[in-house]
């Protein structure tokens, strides 16, 4: 009953589960999620991957042409005791053996080449799906952010997607590599010895039932592992954010409590995790030992009795360890694998959120806006509680309109809408008389010129910070820009002038010079519409009288909304609303609302003693 064969290659190394996590920030953390639709994620990766099918095609010819070269070994060295050695014929002994060695040369060199073909896909791969995600995330309205922390987001793009590149990268292969050696291997031992086919797979079902039993357990741990690891990122991204905040304060070691608690509530999840997940190697290796020893026994009894050949069962226990090895490789990377697909659907479910423009397509402006707007009705709220209440009012291409009154009365807000980072509940708002819910929101924003409370600048050098909304700007343009914004004096003194490179967020220049960089950036942009959040509020009283002077000249024949807490900056304003509460309680100019003796004038009052005092 001998029969003869190939071989299968023995299996990798063990790979531990990967750690996911998800930071924590400013906000409700998305739903964590496990691998829960695993078919659908399965289907869009594979879109991804489809996309290099001539190099997937490549893997797959590497991987049959190195399975058949690793099933043949064992043939030959079965046939090499049997015929030669048994024998004691040492002509053609050595030629086999180098056919032998040749047979393991090309089969190692398959075995990398697949491996590097398929890095290569993998990074393609991933790399197409994180410039997607990262796109996908300057496409989503401002709502999502408010209620996503910073550190979850960090995390996805990061975390989620390495476990995605790892699953890829080492498993894909070994998947079609466990397939193939599965389906060869078995045939092949059913061809050499039946009877001894049946007491090789006789520890198989034990081995899948322990590794499932084990697997089951530990991811109740690797969730664990996944949410405190989340924790720890966001309490970090909290802390180095917030670190003026700490010292001030003397939070340090209350901080670095917090850290060795979260730490060690990670450090715990993960132990038990490991120690679990370690547990399959070992295991596994005990069951198909107790394999290999009934293979042995069975295969010298039937040998005694002349049922089969020395060479047959020398060959039969290479491809019984061959069949094991593939089963041990889906059982060690079975949480690697759920890692992965649960990564890829937390990357997905951010993907599949509505963006800003996944709305029906509206219409582009067309010719550039003038700068006429009017708000008509207008209620809008972020929650349950609303935050304005019935705002109409409107101004042409040239006016002033500047929003006071005191914190929470929806200032903010409605330049919020007027830019379209948030949509109205009621009312409308129309910009050249046509209502902004029917524009693009770029074709809107670009006319639009932002100057908000607190400067932000990216990394980089101030030339590329001021240019950051008109990249074809001249040198010219941008020293002109920088001018009229006060910002050129100190920027000529810097070592390096307009080349100076920016730390993150401009942490190497004071406040009031980051202030002074973002008008200057707004005055490059040379917008219709100009929008001042409280622009002046971090320079001394000369920079703000230099700036007014430059704003003065950037406001003619545009249309301009200033939020200001000084009220001795919009005296020339063309109207100036008051809010309390989210409603518009008084409108006027200066004088007019000085004139009425109201709440405006009770404001300015107060301020003009403080001022005084």
């Amino acid at each position: 009953m001998s029969r003869r064969d190939k071989s299968a290659r023995n299996s990798k190394p063990e790979v531990q589960p990967a750690m996911l996590g998800f930071g924590r920030g400013r906000g409700p953390q998305l739903e964590k999620v496990r691998a829960q639709q695993t078919g659908a994620t399965v289907k869009r990766i594979w879109r991804y991957l489809a996309r290099q099918r001539l190099q997937l095609l490549l893997v797959g010819a590497l991987v049959l042409c190195g399975a058949a070269l690793t099933l043949t070994a064992p043939y030959l060295l079965g046939r090499a005791i049997d015929d030669y050695i048994i024998e004691q014929r040492l002509d053609g002994l050595a030629g086999l053996c180098l056919l032998l060695l040749a047979v393991y040369g090309a089969g190692s060199l398959a075995s990398w080449l697949q491996t590097y073909v398929m890095a290569g896909i993998a990074s393609r791969t991933v790399w197409t799906m994180r410039g997607d995600l990262f796109a996908h995330l300057q496409r989503l309205p401002l709502r999502f952010f408010d209620r996503t922390t910073h550190g979850e987001l960090m995390s996805r793009t990061t975390n989620d997607m390495d476990n995605v590149s790892t699953t890829l990268d080492q498993s894909l292969v070994q998947l079609m590599n466990s397939a193939v050696m599965l389906v060869g291997s078995l045939t092949l031992m059913l061809w050499l010895n039946v009877w001894l086919t049946l007491v090789a797979i006789v520890t198989i079902p034990f081995i899948m039932l322990l590794a499932k039993a084990i697997a089951r357990r530990t991811k109740r741990h690797f969730s664990e592992q996944q949410r405190y690891l989340g924790e720890l990122n966001g309490f970090i991204e909290e802390t180095v954010s917030g670190q003026k905040v700490v010292k001030l304060m003397s939070r340090e070691q209350r901080a670095s409590g917090e850290f060795r608690s979260i730490s060690e509530r990670l450090r715990g999840a993960g132990t038990r995790a490991q120690i679990l997940s370690g547990i399959i190697g070992p295991m596994m290796n005990m069951m198909n030992h107790f394999g290999f020893i009934l293979i042995a026994v069975a295969g010298g009894w039937m040998a005694l009795h002349e049922w089969t050949t020395v060479g047959v069962i020398v060959s039969f226990l290479n491809y019984s360890r061959q069949f094991s090895g593939p089963v041990n490789q889906l059982a060690n990377q079975y949480n690697m694998i759920q890692a992965g697909i649960a990564g890829a659907e937390r990357v997905f479910e951010i993907m599949d959120t509505e963006t800003e423009h996944d709305e029906e397509e509206r219409q582009s402006a067309g010719k550039p806006v003038q700068g006429s707007v009017e708000f008509r009705g207008v209620s809008f709220g972020y929650g349950e509680q609303t935050t304005l209440r019935d705002i109409s009012f409107a101004a042409q291409p040239g006016d002033m309109i500047a929003l006071v009154g005191p914190t929470g009365a929806g200032k903010t807000t409605i330049i919020n809408l007027l830019t379209r980072f948030y949509d109205i509940r009621e009312g409308e708002i129309r910009v050249d008389g046509q209502d902004i819910r029917q524009l693009d929101k770029l074709d809107l924003r670009r006319q639009l010129g932002i100057v908000l409370q607190d400067g932000y600048l990216f990394t980089g050098t101030i030339g590329d910070n001021l240019r950051y909304g008109r990249l074809e700007a001249t040198d010219e343009e941008v020293r002109r820009a920088a001018e009229l914004a006060g910002a050129d004096r100190f920027i000529r003194q810097l070592p390096d002038g307009y080349e100076t490179m920016l730390s993150a967020e401009g942490g190497n220049l004071s406040h009031g010079q980051r202030q002074l960089m973002t008008i200057a950036r707004a005055i490059l942009a040379d917008p219709a519409i100009l929008i001042l959040d409280e622009a002046t509020s971090s320079v001394d009283t000369r920079t703000e009288m230099r700036i007014q002077a430059a704003m003065k000249v950037l406001m003619q024949g545009r249309t301009s909304f200033v939020i200001a807490h000084r009220l001795s900056t919009i005296r020339e304003a063309t109207q100036i609303l008051v809010l309390h509460g989210g409603e518009i309680i008084e409108r006027g100019t200066h004088e007019e609302l000085l004139a009425r003796d109201g709440f405006y004038a009770k404001l300015h009052a107060n301020q003009f003693h403080e001022e005084v005092g």
